[in-house]
């Protein structure tokens, strides 16, 4: 167990974080007029129960944290993808966006690191490559937790453990790529199309998804360096100082989504229905949208590659 003092503060945060939550997500379903949109909100909001309990869990168990941070970093990955997919459904859909920036460039821009190449057509290639620089990071990274978990088992993976005979280095640097991979193309895409967003003030919703999902990773980082560099004792005390500082995070983060995805815009509304509780929770909870996704934005997108690698020389692919 964690120190008595953080399960003190920690365990009210993670009360007051998931009693938020579920409340808010409650009222969304309550009000669900508007299921393509309110799909992704609720899958966003429940990062906050996933991430404050699994946390705590973490903090109490700290024996058997590896396993509980497993789910909360897969999840993380989820709110991404769901993020620029609520993102794409606020413009209408990809084809939507493609008719939308007919004819329209992305300027060369030293933030994005684009100075030196030309101006990048926001066609339907662009918008491809957006979500598929956000779904390499979904896949990836319950592969990535599953590798974690059988060197773990193995004696080979440790956390802060920066040694390059131990594999937390090697993982820590592929999953640093992919994450960085999936914000820069959700950075690109807000770009690209923060004039289609305007009306659903984005600005609050990009800032509260980023801060949670890629400042607490850049934020653990930090804490297993500190200990590596002696200003933390070792790296058991780094993990769960990490994991108290999320617990608080999440109860800042609940009362942060209230304002940024708030439930009365949809209250009245005279588009879907609402009051069906029961449908409103199956509909959220149905991954097809990932499946078609998947299917069509990476595994047909590559099959036509592999299958022309293998074709014998000297013979035509139909593809």
């Amino acid at each position: 167990m964690g120190p008595i003092f953080y399960i003190l503060i920690a365990l009210p945060c993670t009360v007051g974080a998931i009693a938020l939550a579920i409340l808010h997500i409650y009222r969304h379903l309550l009000n669900y007029t508007e299921p393509t949109y309110q799909r992704y909100i609720v899958r966003i909001i429940f990062m906050v129960p996933v991430y404050a309990l699994m946390s705590f869990l973490s903090l109490v168990l700290n024996k058997r944290a590896i396993y509980f941070n497993s789910i909360r970093e897969v999840y993380e990955a989820w709110v991404i993808y769901n993020f620029l997919s609520l993102c794409l459904a606020w413009v209408g859909g990809p084809g939507a966006v493609v008719l939308s920036l007919s004819g329209k460039v992305l300027k060369p821009n030293w933030c994005l690191m684009t100075c030196c190449f030309p101006p990048i057509p926001l066609d339907g290639r662009f918008i491809r490559r957006c979500k598929q620089g956000c779904l390499q990071f979904v896949i990836l990274k319950p592969i990535l937790v599953a590798v974690t978990l059988i060197l773990y088992t193995k004696g080979n993976y440790r956390d802060g453990n920066f040694n390059p005979r131990q594999s937390y280095l090697y993982l820590t640097i592929i999953y640093t790529i992919s994450y960085s991979v999936a914000l820069y193309a959700l950075a690109v895409f807000y770009l690209a199309c923060r004039d289609l967003l305007q009306p659903f003030n984005p600005v609050p919703k990009f800032i509260i998804i980023k801060s949670v999902v890629f400042l607490t990773y850049w934020q653990g980082v930090l804490v297993f360096l500190a200990a590596k560099s002696g200003l933390i004792k070792n790296t058991e005390e780094a993990a769960e100082f990490q994991n108290f500082i999320i617990c608080v995070e999440m109860l800042i983060a609940a009362v942060g989504h209230l304002y940024a995805f708030p439930y009365k815009e949809y209250a009245g509304a005279n588009i879907g229905t609402s009051g069906d509780f029961s449908a409103s929770i199956s509909h959220a909870l149905k991954f097809n949208d990932f499946y078609h996704d998947t299917v069509h934005q990476v595994i047909l997108q590559f099959t036509p590659i592999l299958l022309c690698s293998r074709a014998p020389l000297g013979t035509k692919s139909i593809l």
